[in-house]
């Protein structure tokens, strides 16, 4: 397998993920600022332009959620989701869907609010309501759906690595991660992990 990657990205989930499966694959990062994934031989495979992309045996996957659910149920052995338990299954998927369209869209209003206005006020208005938008996520993540120690309880699963991306990006934001004790918890709990630390040590290289 091959994971098409860039820093600081939502990418990050994967990449922790097939590390923490223990598999063979290669990461290949992409220099986003520098077009990279504009050129034409990664748009064909992965026509939206954007990471991560996994590249399989069977063909290309693309969407955080997609790979991750992916990298789960290719290697049950590594057990990073409940993949007996139907509805537990589907809570795990409901947590990421929930980073996926709304965590990360608030993240995006702050460095990709082009996708949605060309006016100067307009973007200035999206970034101004970040610190807001993403903090109104991480109280509703906080109060409602961590259930600690890990994300779903107490086994790990493929929403760690996903929820540990997003509240990397909090301080950014100007989200103080303090005021999420579980969160914070969480993520000190995350940055002890071989895996993790292996994946940071590549990301930041």
């Amino acid at each position: 397998m091959k994971l098409f990657y860039s820093s600081n990205s939502c990418s990050l989930a994967s990449h922790i993920a097939l590390e923490e499966a223990g598999v063979p694959y290669e990461a290949v990062r992409l220099d986003l600022k520098a077009g990279d994934q504009r050129k034409p031989e990664y748009l064909k495979m992965n026509p939206k332009g954007r990471v991560p992309t996994l590249v399989t045996e069977q063909g290309v996957l693309t969407e955080s959620p997609a790979i991750l659910t992916y990298i789960a149920q290719r290697f049950p052995e590594a057990k990073l989701a409940p993949l007996n338990d139907a509805f537990a299954f589907a809570q795990v998927q409901s947590f990421n869907s929930y980073l996926c369209s709304t965590v990360h869209v608030a993240h995006a209003h702050k460095v990709r609010g082009t996708r949605w206005a060309d006016d100067p006020v307009a973007l200035a208005d999206m970034q101004r309501k970040v610190p807001q938008t993403m903090g109104e996520c991480f109280d509703l993540i906080e109060r409602e759906l961590f259930r600690g120690p890990w994300a779903m309880g107490e086994d790990y699963t493929i929403v760690d690595p996903y929820l540990f991306t997003f509240t990397t990006w909090l301080e950014g934001d100007e989200v103080d991660v303090a005021r999420f004790p579980k969160v914070q918890a969480h993520m000190k709990r995350m940055m002890e992990r071989p895996a993790v630390k292996k994946v940071l040590a590549v990301h930041a290289a």
